[in-house]
């Protein structure tokens, strides 16, 4: 076998070697194969039970390398005695420090090493065995591996007299995630072979981050010109040159079932973190920062431990509650994440103002995220003290498109470098065009730069960091359905999003593309129907089509950015048709697709809207049969899901915040009378309400409570104006470059 060859090769190239009495003698083992790898080895870690050994075989014979297990090709002969043996004569704790000893003295060079089990509790040991390569986690289920080590004889495993073999492997995940460089994981049954192949793959990917490349939705996808533009440009960037957004140019990866039954045990925190794995390549963020950044991002800083919980609403319809976070909106499942993503791709020697344009809770999400930040820049692991200091957060938000809460979630944020402006009769659109042209104007981006070391970025959702994140809580839905038994895995899933950017109906299919059972996405908007009516048409048209102001405040938009990345995606990937389609609206404020693109759009989605009437009598209705409290946006999904879906399949409604945060809009459709003019005492009142599902958010209770003397700052919705307050925040955050 060729496997056995190279490892003959490799020990016939170190049988100088002589080992004395000491545990630590000097081996050396390289290799005379070559290789993309080069002199770097495998190091393939994990639990006893793993795999190593035998994955290890196969992954060398693949490549043409010397496969190396340390237990039997090192420890046994340093000891000469079986590790058994050894482990039984000095105990574990001596155990441990001979063997990190011995494998202090072990260095090899293109080879594939297969590391003991408990190698990666020994500090030292470790971080020796690391430089020499990069580090394979092979994450196997529990499950699989207490099943193997029935068969086994397991008198070798450290600490395992007295303790039970699922506390050992729980105790020793935390020394493999400090450790790995790279993640597999391993799907429910995977074979050995199947494994190795993963193996493979996800080396050769590590070795080969041009592969993972992003291209705009209005430019040329076979160019070479950008094809060096990497994960950790795009979040710092925000917005292509060309003005297009930015999307990955090989798509996104493909999970198996198997996988997405290893993923349906874990935690949100847990889940977001395997799954980005996959989507950020370890050059830009390695997998270690990442699990600390999803950690921080998805924990006790949300109310609920689900993060975002599912709950049967009736018949086949279940409400995920995405308002648990900080503030109350399901933007938090995103900003609680991307600001630390903004801080570890964050350049040095360079200040960044991030506006953002918000119809009411990405603002307050924004802030509440770029506050949070805490350690430092490039590299840092997500946190922000030193980076933190060199970004600055301006939120510009329409006075009269947003709620009162809204209002003084946004004034609440005062501290450091944050501001939000309130712009005088002015809507989203305008908001958020305003930022757009600022990227688009090179005079006041070169003003800035020179004057003050500063780049603009944004945070809103055509922030490919931003709309990232969101693909996790889409796939926790489902596998929530799963683990419940509502469906079985492969089964389809509708999702009916409220929709106004468009970002959540398109995180909705990314997670489609990623191998999750979605049926339809349903995008459901309110009398602002332009998303509906171009998926059911295929016009898009904006003449004489003023905004309206709704009780849904969120959705009010009519130029959803993110519907450029779906006709990207629907169209092939063809950036000359998107742009032209977006330079026609530009110019003529329409533009009609060509009746195989309408075909391609409405194979992925529906979508209708919903009246003022209407949702508020599905407020009542729901309360009145449930007892349970919805805010507008989830009421307009809920109106739609029921006209659309038909009971095809178990349907998601997203409900993208809390009503609390609607409290006139929620007891109007009560018809609570008399209703209460203050914020505090309509919360009051919405808490008494609720029979079943959340009662009052307490975050917003107490931004309410001290909140109500802050005025915001308030401009003209005037172009000119918006750009006075940038240069204002910019003096006011960065000292001006000398």
């Amino acid at each position: 076998m060729r496997w056995l060859n190279a490892s003959r090769a490799a020990l016939r190239a170190v049988s100088r070697y002589n080992p004395g009495p000491s545990s630590a003698a000097t081996v050396s083992w390289l290799s005379t194969k070559s290789c993309w790898l080069g002199d770097q080895n495998i190091l393939l870690m994990g639990p006893p039970g793993a795999g190593k050994t035998s994955v290890g075989r196969i992954v060398a014979q693949r490549l043409g390398l010397p496969a190396i297990d340390v237990d039997d090709d090192v420890l046994e002969k340093a000891w000469r005695m079986p590790v058994a043996t050894k482990l039984a004569a000095v105990g574990g704790e001596c155990f441990l420090e001979e063997e990190g000893q011995a494998l202090c003295g072990f260095s090899a060079a293109g080879s594939v090493v297969s590391l003991s089990g408990s190698n990666p509790l020994h500090a030292a040991a470790m971080q020796h065995v690391a430089r020499s390569g990069v580090v394979v986690y092979l994450d196997v289920a529990a499950e699989d591996i207490l099943q193997r080590l029935s068969l086994m004889k397991v008198n070798r495993i450290v600490g395992h007299a007295g303790v039970s073999m699922r506390d050992i492997l729980g105790y020793r995940k935390q020394f493999y995630e400090r450790w790995l460089d790279i993640r597999v994981l391993c799907g429910v049954g995977d074979t050995v072979e199947q494994v190795a192949e993963k193996v493979v793959t996800a080396v050769e990917r590590y070795h080969h981050p041009d592969a993972e490349t992003y291209v705009s939705t209005r430019g040329d996808s076979e160019s070479p010109a950008r094809s060096r533009t990497h994960f950790s440009d795009v979040v710092i960037e925000g917005l292509a040159p060309d003005g297009g957004l930015y999307v990955p140019r090989g798509g996104f990866p493909k999970i198996d079932a198997r996988e997405w039954l290893r993923l349906a045990d874990m935690s949100y925190a847990e889940l977001a973190s395997a799954l980005l794995e996959k989507c950020i390549h370890p050059s830009d963020v390695p997998a270690a920062d990442l699990r600390a950044m999803t950690a921080r991002a998805y924990g006790d800083n949300f109310s609920s431990p689900a993060v975002a919980p599912v709950r049967h609403l009736e018949g086949n319809q279940y409400v995920q509650e995405l308002f648990h976070g900080p503030t109350a909106s399901f933007k938090d499942l995103a900003l609680q994440l991307m600001p630390q993503l903004f801080s570890h791709c964050l350049p040095p020697d360079c200040n960044f103002l991030v506006l953002v344009a918000t119809s009411g809770d990405t603002g307050s999400a924004v802030l509440s995220g770029f506050g949070g930040l805490g350690g430092g820049g490039r590299g840092a692991g997500g946190g922000g003290g030193e980076a933190r200091g060199r970004t600055g957060v301006l939120v510009f938000y329409p006075q009269d498109g947003v709620s009162d809460v809204q209002k003084l979630q946004m004034a609440s944020y005062r501290e450091g470098n944050a501001r939000a402006v309130s712009v005088r009769g002015a809507d989203f659109d305008f908001c958020q065009r305003s930022i757009k042209r600022m990227f688009g104007e090179g005079g006041l981006a070169g003003h800035l730069a020179v004057e003050y070391g500063t780049v603009l970025s944004t945070a809103n959702s055509i922030n490919w960091a931003r709309l990232l994140p969101q693909v996790v809580y889409h796939a926790s839905a489902y596998l929530s359905l799963f683990r419940e038994g509502v469906v079985r895995f492969g089964e389809p899933v509708d999702f009916c999003v409220p929709s106004g950017n468009f970002g959540n109906a398109m995180s909705a299919l990314y997670a489609k593309r990623m191998g999750l059972p979605v049926g339809k996405v349903i995008c459901a908007s309110n009398r602002n129907r332009v998303i509906a009516d171009f998926i059911n048409t295929g016009e898009f048209d904006l003449r004489g089509r003023p905004l309206a102001a709704t009780a849904s405040p969120a959705i009010d938009i009519l130029k959803p950015s993110n519907m450029e990345r779906f006709l990207w995606h629907a169209s092939g990937g063809d950036g000359r048709l998107v742009a032209e389609l977006y330079g026609r609206l530009e110019r003529e404020q329409r533009f009609v697709v060509a009746p195989s693109l309408l075909a391609a759009v409405q194979e992925e989605v529906q979508a209708g809207w919903c009246g003022e009437r209407e949702c508020a009598a599905v407020i009542r209705d729901v309360h009145r049969r449930t007892g349970y409290l919805m805010d507008p946006h989830t009421a307009v999904a809920k109106a739609v899901a029921d006209r659309l879906q038909g009971g095809r399949a178990p349907v998601v409604i997203c409900s993208t915040a809390h009503y609390g945060k609607f409290g006139p809009a929620v007891l109007g459709a009560l018809q609570v009378e008399p209703a209460p003019k203050d914020p505090l005492e309509q919360l009051q009142r919405l808490e008494s309400l609720a029979r079943c599902g959340p009662g009052v958010h307490r975050q917003v209770v107490r931004c309410v409570e001290g909140g109500s003397g802050q005025r915001p700052r308030v401009c003209a919705a005037e172009y000119g104006a918006l750009v006075e307050q940038v240069e204002d925040m910019v003096e006011a955050c960065f000292l001006r470059v000398m």
